[in-house]
């Protein structure tokens, strides 16, 4: 998902650096054009400088699969498959309370058993705690799992060619306008059954940076977010114009969901969140086990 777990961008360049800068990929969604402007416009002092690509969650993960660029936005779901090679920051991600991925219907109380599902992508935590709620609600469990991109997903439960669709971000505030109605927000059933935050998006550097570099990078993502919090007007024209013509109240209500205190630190709540999630979802057989120091920084 962005982005907490981003909902748009296909890799667009927007280079902020000469041959020494740090290749990093995050979305263009409001929480992380908030987050990195500072940084991207050289305004954290003894940052290094970034050049900059745009991609949604689906390319990010791609990416660490890959080994590609230095830093990327990626999904907590899909830690499990790159950690060897990545290092989670402890800074600069999305989780939160009250900002889950929502179960959207055409019609209230519909019935979920055997039915198709459109989701965004299957390595993502919105689909994981999907899942997971799914095992525990649903007796029959789902059908077909549809992948479609996210803006597709409320036109396609609107207009009938899924019956449900997962949703996540701003579409929290926009299902109404399609006509849909919530089924469920497993962000409530997660916060419910775990009493931890919803990890969604996550800061990942290659450890072959080296631990001396990994916590510079730390600190400059943590610096980049206390100095967006301290003047919020100075990102407000580079979040808007990568926001993909979204109402600036809505990327307003974005950034307020999505930038919050773990963004700056993960602490005890936000680490005990990843690994309650990723270890849950073990146990579905939905990712490999977790290593005892994966998450180690």
């Amino acid at each position: 998902m962005t982005a907490p777990e981003s909902s748009g961008g296909t890799g667009t360049a927007e280079s902020g650096g000469g041959t020494d800068a740090l290749r990093i990929a995050y979305s263009p969604c409001p929480n992380d054009t908030f987050v990195f402007h500072a940084w991207a416009h050289g305004l954290v002092p003894g940052a290094p400088p970034l050049d900059v690509t745009f991609a949604d969650i689906d390319i990010t993960n791609g990416m660490a699969e890959r080994g590609e660029l230095d830093v990327l936005k990626v999904s907590y779901a899909v830690l499990p498959w790159v950690l060897d090679d990545w290092a989670l920051l402890p800074c600069g991600g999305a989780l939160g309370r009250g900002c889950g991925p929502l179960v959207l219907t055409r019609e209230p109380g519909t019935d979920l058993a055997g039915r198709k599902v459109a989701v965004p992508s299957e390595r993502s935590t919105a689909y994981l705690l999907f899942r997971l709620w799914a095992a525990a609600e649903l007796d029959g469990g789902v059908g077909e799992i549809v992948v479609m991109p996210f803006h597709e997903i409320m036109p396609a439960v609107r207009d009938g060619r899924v019956d449900a669709g997962l949703v996540i971000h701003e579409a929290r505030f926009t299902y109404q306008n399609y006509g849909l109605h919530k089924l469920a927000d497993m962000g409530e059933h997660w916060e419910a059954t775990t009493g931890l935050p919803i990890p969604l998006g996550a800061i990942i550097a290659r450890r072959s940076l080296g631990k001396e570099r990994l916590h510079a990078l730390a600190d400059a993502a943590r610096a980049s977010v206390r100095m967006a919090w301290d003047d919020p007007t100075a990102s407000r024209d580079y979040v808007l114009a990568h926001s993909q013509e979204m109402d600036p109240a809505v990327a307003d209500q974005h950034i307020g969901l999505y930038v919050n205190e773990f963004t700056a630190d993960l602490g005890a709540d936000g680490y005990a969140a990843v690994r309650g999630l990723l270890t849950r979802a073990a146990a579905e057989g939905l990712v490999p086990p977790l290593g005892a120091d994966a998450l180690a920084f």
